[in-house]
């Protein structure tokens, strides 16, 4: 969802007109709308040149992994999802912020790979030679746009996943985890 979106129905459920504050964000929103675009623009124009040089460097760093076996469609698979996660990164340039990593992303990321038997490891080590490689192919600015969101998917990755408690319906809920 948009900011402009979210001010509209924050406004619209408190029953008022937008606050000074919340016209600024979506003022700057506007103002940073083409250089947004131009950005997810060149993320998409460059997207299989970081997804290749990514895949080689994690190949150097992991070299025993389904994606490096010699069975080309597992490769292709791969980098077909690492670029789903660049072309994800350009859908936040666009929004102006991480809901879509939030909303469509990072849900079920961790299950998806454990379910497939994909260690989250490599796909951890992956996700950071894509960001350097995005690092490395874009100027000092255009990096600076898009690492939080790379980090955001690392961080992501690499912390525990909620734990699930059970109730027994008295006194507090129990960790099953």
């Amino acid at each position: 969802m948009s900011i402009v979106k979210q001010v509209i129905l924050n406004a619209d459920e408190e029953l008022r007109y937008p606050t000074p504050g919340e016209l600024r964000m979506i003022r700057t929103f506007c103002k940073t709308g083409a250089e947004r675009i131009r950005l997810a623009q060149t993320l998409e124009q460059q997207a299989q040149v970081i997804v290749d040089r990514g895949t080689r460097k994690f190949w150097q760093i992991c070299p025993r992994t389904p994606s490096n076996s010699g069975n080309r469609r597992k490769t292709e698979a791969a980098k077909r999802d690492m670029g789903w996660y660049v072309r994800l990164i350009s859908y936040c340039l666009l929004a102006g912020d991480d809901r879509p990593l939030r909303e469509i992303g990072l849900v079920g990321m961790k299950e998806l790979y454990n379910n497939v038997g994909i260690p989250l490891t490599n796909i951890l080590q992956y996700m950071r030679c894509l960001k350097a490689e995005a690092n490395a192919l874009l100027d000092e600015t255009d990096a600076a746009a898009i690492v939080p969101y790379f980090d955001e998917i690392i961080q992501e990755l690499a912390l525990p996943g909620s734990p699930y408690f059970m109730n027994d319906g008295v006194g507090e809920s129990e960790s099953v985890a």
